[in-house]
């Protein structure tokens, strides 16, 4: 597996004023270690993740099922080996008041859940503070949490730790907390 992931901790940036969102993921030290730049004008979610800015290693796939699907699925396939990792699977209407994903397994058996911090908090984001209010997303994985995904209170940009700490055997496999991450922060984007 490559070196970029073996950390316990990430900050993730969504630099906000471009055409297309491009993220980049930096490791405790500050040091990119993972870069990604969506593409334009795609029918079809398709986020590729490479090992640094000139996207000279592709690392990771994220591509949606479907092109209009409210309870999306997205499979995470790693590009060195073409092996599907995992899926990210949004749950449709439960995600309107309050994030809501299924982490599935590269057989689509469930493993476990992401979703936001507390219903109350939620619905104060969505119908009163907005950004004023940083989002705060845990992974579930065998009944124990395994990752912290916590959004900075920045007016100016999107950041977000991430947190695996919790998770030293690595029950949560890391592609698929930063894939979860670059997921969470795609739609923020678009709900901006």
């Amino acid at each position: 597996m490559h070196n970029a992931y073996q950390y316990n901790q990430y900050l993730l940036h969504r630099q906000v004023l471009a055409l297309t969102g491009r993220f980049r993921i930096y490791n405790p030290n500050r040091d990119l270690v993972l870069f990604s730049q969506q593409k334009m004008f795609k029918l079809k979610e398709d986020i590729r993740v490479y090992a640094d800015e000139h996207m000279s290693e592709e690392l990771l796939l994220i591509q949606a099922r479907q092109i209009i699907d409210f309870a999306a699925a997205y499979d995470v396939i790693d590009s060195q080996s073409g092996a599907k990792v995992g899926v990210w699977r949004r749950k449709g209407f439960r995600s309107m008041l309050r994030d809501e994903w299924e982490l599935l397994d590269s057989r689509d058996m469930p493993l476990g859940i992401l979703y936001e911090d507390s219903i109350g908090q939620a619905l104060l984001r969505r119908f009163l503070l907005g950004r004023l209010l940083p989002q705060n997303y845990d992974i579930i994985s065998l009944e124990q949490r395994v990752a912290d995904l916590r959004q900075r209170f920045n007016p100016f940009r999107y950041e977000l730790d991430l947190d695996f700490s919790m998770d030293p055997d690595q029950r949560l496999d890391r592609r698929m907390g930063i894939a979860a991450a670059i997921l969470l922060a795609t739609i923020e984007g678009r709900q901006d």
